[in-house]
């Protein structure tokens, strides 16, 4: 997932989560399919959740926190969040979150299939080999690793010097679409 698409989703949670219920809270729930961010507080009137994958006014709950996220840095334009949410994940591979209300509760959901850890992170060449039981570097290379490298599946982290010790490699956008459509 992409970190830049859950700092904004954080960020607004904390920008619009109505400070005036004393029981309001923002909460991150991390579970094996999914990441869902919770913030106390119904959409402003007027807005939907289906409008929020499109250009949309941004009405602040919150000035004052806005303000300081904005003089920051954090925030760069309003009402623009959710649709660069968006637009992180399709560039990623993966489908934009759902936005949705129930009972004073806004949510936002990441989905996520669950995978390998050693399809996500960038893996040794020694790190790779250790799950396959394989221990000819050479033909691990070539026969494992350079069809996903030709298919761009996956990549070197150092790629103009392959046969550097600390080359890594890992999982490319379309290794990871590949891997979500198995799934």
């Amino acid at each position: 997932m992409p970190a830049d698409a859950l700092r904004e989703v954080i960020l607004n949670a904390v920008i619009h989560r109505d400070f005036s219920r004393a029981s309001s809270y923002v909460a991150i729930a991390v579970f094996d399919d999914r990441i869902e961010v919770r913030s106390v507080g119904d959409f402003p009137s007027g807005i939907r959740a289906e409008l929020l994958s499109k250009e949309h006014p941004s009405i602040l709950r919150n000035p004052l926190i806005a303000g300081a996220f904005h003089r920051t840095g954090a925030v760069e334009v309003w009402g623009r969040g959710t649709n660069r949410v968006i637009e992180a994940c399709r560039v990623y591979g993966i489908k934009p979150p759902e936005f949705g209300e129930e009972a004073g509760v806004v949510t936002v959901t990441f989905k996520a299939a669950v995978l390998d850890e050693i399809s996500i992170v960038s893996q040794s060449l020694p790190g790779l080999m250790a799950p396959s039981g394989r221990t000819d570097r050479t033909k691990f290379r070539d026969q494992v690793l350079r069809p996903l490298l030709d298919e761009g599946l996956l990549e070197m982290t150092i790629p103009d010097k392959p046969r550097s010790s600390k080359q890594q490699y890992r999982t490319t956008a379309a290794g990871r679409e590949r891997l979500h459509r198995k799934s």
